[in-house]
């Protein structure tokens, strides 16, 4: 909290809390004698491809599309965020066909306004990529999870190569729902970390899988993405991502126990997405 405090940009008296819930970055909120902000914490992220100019980019471009809180301030290893007096949404919140009406529209305005907005170098987070990427990182490690990664590396192949074609548009990549927020009138969606040029399917099928989505809701999500009722083909690409999205998330868990310093439980985060992949892949496998 000693580097939160120490920014510019406060007027006397500030004082500082932490902030609950990060699970990459340290957050606090600190209040000053004229407003409540979110300090980030963080230095680039190697490892998860995580780089700080692009989280800076993709932020300003959200708030610019009226999807994210405004940043008030940032310098290398710092992000001052505006604080939304809000609750942070759970799974259950997002299985509620209101709130995830409203998560979703976040998700389209994302995809097609945040793309006016943004300036300057932007990265692509393609998934299968990351994947690889984080089994070597894995194996580098010596992570306990080894006698696993060559049989999900061949999985996430055949996953690849059922995705196929995309349509390539700009997403937030980590639709979790504590990185959405509800102030009582409106949705937010929060933490551009991993933000990038990518398909649709990604931020759809990681909607769908962070937060225990029903087919029929899955089908609610993709008719009224689209515009019109899923055909097979979209379905089989939609489940294949869905379940890569969900691996993704899992050895992304792995990467964490053997690299963060953070008081989570990942080895307990890491066994939930393995279950979760695990169903969305038998998911994949047995639908026509």
């Amino acid at each position: 909290m000693t580097r939160a405090l120490a920014l510019p940009l406060w007027s006397r008296p500030v004082s500082a809390v932490p902030l609950g819930g990060g699970i990459t970055n340290l957050n606090v909120l600190v209040t000053d004698a004229t407003r409540r902000a979110v300090v980030r914490i963080g230095d680039d992220i190697p490892v998860h491809q995580i780089m700080r100019f692009n989280e800076l980019a993709a932020s300003r471009a959200a708030h610019a599309a009226g999807v994210s809180p405004a940043v008030l301030h940032h310098e290398p290893g710092a992000l001052v965020i505006d604080f939304v007096e809000s609750r942070t949404m759970s799974a259950e919140d997002l299985r509620q066909p209101d709130l995830l009406a409203q998560a979703l529209d976040l998700v389209k305005r994302t995809h097609r306004d945040i793309p006016r907005h943004l300036r300057g170098a932007i990265l692509t987070f393609w998934v299968f990529h990351v994947l690889r990427d984080y089994a070597a990182t894995l194996a580098a490690g010596q992570s306990r999870h080894l006698p696993l990664i060559p049989t999900l590396l061949d999985e996430a192949l055949t996953l690849e190569k059922a995705v196929g074609r995309i349509d390539l548009v700009f997403g937030h990549n980590d639709l979790l729902p504590a990185n959405f927020l509800h102030d009582g009138s409106r949705m937010w969606l929060i933490d551009w970390d991993y933000a990038g040029w990518n398909s649709p399917l990604f931020d759809l099928g990681g909607l769908a899988a962070n937060n225990g989505l029903d087919h029929a809701q899955e089908d609610w999500l993709l008719t009224t993405y689209y515009g019109q009722a899923p055909d097979a083909d979209l379905w089989r690409r939609y489940r294949a991502m869905k379940a890569a999205a969900a691996l993704r998330e899992a050895m992304w868990s792995m990467v964490q126990e053997i690299h963060s310093d953070l008081d989570f439980d990942y080895a307990a985060y890491t066994a939930d997405y393995l279950a979760t992949y695990r169903a969305a892949l038998a998911t994949f496998r047995t639908s026509p």
